[in-house]
């Protein structure tokens, strides 16, 4: 693959390092030293992520925050929690990643034209960043959109990162303004197609808030609107 390392190395360095948020380096540390039961055996990354994924893509998706006992112990986004389980199938029933499933950084995933982040890149307690912290965190998010200038659809997923979206991407100055629904798609000026859905939580996913076929349904939407901006 043909492109310059240098800044994402530089970036990713950054976010890894980033201690703008005491509350948050002190919960994942912490996370990080107790751990649970099942996985009393890792050695938790304990540091903020950087996003993942194919640096030429036409396809981002936007999640929440790494899980304390997923990404926080991983040191991948969307690994080894149940919200990255649905994802990876997901991805890998649609053709947008050479396996089913994202266990460890070390397991062989690869994506195809999609690259996966968030709105904030520490594990939050209870999963409820606060207004600083997203702001503190949407530099990483601005500067990954930045160099990733071949990007068609932008995926959100759940309330949070549709939010954080419109405050620091999208121009505040637009009307109308989009409203969070599963489903809805947006055509912002000068920006990626929109595609919003509900966020593959367990909270969504086991309560049928979110189902199996209205999330294929998001990616088979993606899918289309790839199709027709190739055409």
């Amino acid at each position: 693959m043909a492109y310059c390392r240098i800044p994402w190395t530089k970036l990713e360095k950054r976010i890894i390092s980033c201690t703008k948020c005491p509350r948050l380096i002190k919960y994942i540390s912490r996370v990080s030293e107790e751990k649970v039961r099942r996985y009393k055996d890792w050695s938790y990354w304990g540091h903020p992520l950087p996003g993942f994924g194919d640096v030429d893509a036409r396809l981002v998706i936007i999640g929440l925050a790494p899980a304390a006992h997923g990404g926080n112990r991983t040191g991948r986004l969307f690994t080894g929690d149940s919200s990255g389980d649905w994802l990876i199938k997901a991805l890998y029933n649609e053709g947008f990643s050479n396996q089913i499933e994202s266990i460890s950084r070390d397991d062989g995933l690869n994506l195809f034209s999609t690259f996966l982040t968030a709105a904030i890149r520490c594990a939050p307690p209870g999963n409820k960043p606060t207004s600083q912290e997203l702001e503190n965190c949407s530099e990483y998010l601005l500067e990954e959109l930045q160099l990733l200038n071949k990007v068609r659809v932008v995926l959100v997923l759940g309330r949070i990162a549709f939010n954080t979206y419109l405050k620091y991407v999208y121009p505040k100055s637009e009307k109308p303004k989009p409203r969070f629904k599963h489903g809805n798609i947006y055509s912002l000026p000068g920006k990626p197609m929109l595609v919003v859905s509900y966020h593959p939580s367990r909270q969504n996913t086991q309560t049928g808030r979110l189902t199996w076929e209205m999330w294929i349904n998001i990616f088979n939407k993606v899918k289309q609107i790839l199709e027709y901006t190739e055409s």
